[in-house]
């Protein structure tokens, strides 16, 4: 085992210039993540450098078996963690050969909205806070729960510790110090209000990177939880508990500006108007979750307030009393696409007029 653990983390530089690219995908169901890896002649800092590849479509979902050719395209580079020394994580999306992009393909709307010149002027901030599960690997049972039984109620998990309350931290911490070694902006984790379950956060991130960061982030965890024998779900309410969510922080320059209160009242006006939409978008099962019950307003209503965690969306009290700063809007799922919810928000509060 020792001798599979030193070939494991051979140091590459030692010997060669040549380094391991692994290129990182979301497959057809728009959350299962796939990747594979191929040598580079030598370090690379700049997506645009990276060689385009390609991959069987007709495995993921994403193509018929007679014309299965799916090509990536190399858009975000990231330290790798595992491999360690020169060696990168890339986030591609996917593209036919005919150069248009996969249906699959979120980023590619995202990328557009996030180009245009109002969007870019505005300098959309986002801060999200990825909730997740652990499940144990033969049961798909909450990691800490009793097989076919319950634990304890709520109350005393929510942050805690102790062998009786946490379950599951050496994945978290593993992938906590993982993610700030690829050099994603991770700011913080803890433990939630479900046994079994936690929380990362990714941001401030500016526009399309806070997608790639969340996205590579899940990869680094489904990978971590692969080695511990674990298994991660995103599922929004694996229980009659507080549901997962990915709560999404927000604000533009004119929010983070004086008289910014005014612009996020705006904002938060828009986003009433297109709630239905916004619901659609924003994760499967999402009607599970937001009951109206567990920190959640019912999907069917709109409501904003401040410090209230049951709202739709809430505005912090420091924000409120300095009379600018962010919002954050409850809504989204665990399983949600960050590309989608980022650019649409942006688009609903820079981009639609009423």
């Amino acid at each position: 085992m020792s001798v599979l653990s030193d070939l494991i983390n051979l140091n590459l530089s030692d010997t060669t210039e040549k380094v391991i690219a692994e290129y990182i995908w979301i497959g057809g169901s728009g959350l299962d993540l796939r990747s594979k890896a191929r040598t580079l002649s030598g370090p690379v800092n700049d997506p645009s450098k990276l060689p385009k590849w390609t991959y069987d479509g007709s495995s993921t979902g994403q193509a018929a078996g007679n014309d299965s050719e799916v090509v990536l395209h190399p858009q975000a580079i990231f330290k790798d963690p595992f491999r360690k020394g020169n060696n990168i994580l890339v986030m591609c999306d996917t593209y036919a050969p005919s150069g248009a992009p996969l249906v699959s393909n979120k980023r590619h709307a995202a990328a557009k909205i996030f180009s245009h010149p109002d969007v870019v002027a505005e300098e959309p901030w986002y801060g999200i806070e990825q909730e997740y599960t652990l499940l144990q690997k033969d049961t798909n049972w909450p990691l800490g729960w009793p097989i076919g039984g319950f634990p304890g109620p709520q109350g005393p998990y929510y942050c805690g510790n102790g062998a009786d309350k946490a379950f599951g931290r050496d994945i978290v911490d593993a992938h906590y110090k993982a993610c700030l070694y690829a050099g994603i902006n991770i700011s913080g984790v803890n433990a939630e209000v479900m046994p079994g379950q936690w929380e990362f956060q990714v941001g401030p991130a500016v526009g399309i990177s806070a997608g790639d960061e969340i996205w590579v982030a899940r990869y680094i965890l489904e990978r971590i939880t692969e080695m511990a024998g674990a298994v991660l779900s995103l599922d929004p309410k694996p229980g009659d508990w507080n549901g997962a969510g990915a709560h999404t922080n927000y604000s533009t320059k004119s929010m983070r500006n004086d008289g910014g209160y005014e612009v996020i009242k705006k904002a938060i006006a828009n986003l009433e108007k297109k709630h239905k939409e916004h619901i659609a978008a924003y994760g499967e099962g999402n009607e599970r979750r937001l009951t109206g019950r567990h920190e959640t307003a019912d999907i069917n209503t709109f409501l904003w307030g401040v410090a209230n965690r049951g709202a739709s969306v809430r505005v912090g009290r420091d924000t409120e009393k300095a009379g600018k700063g962010y919002f954050e809007d409850r809504r989204p799922a665990s399983n949600m696409d960050p590309y989608v919810v980022t650019s649409m928000i942006a688009e609903t509060t820079i981009l639609w007029k009423p």
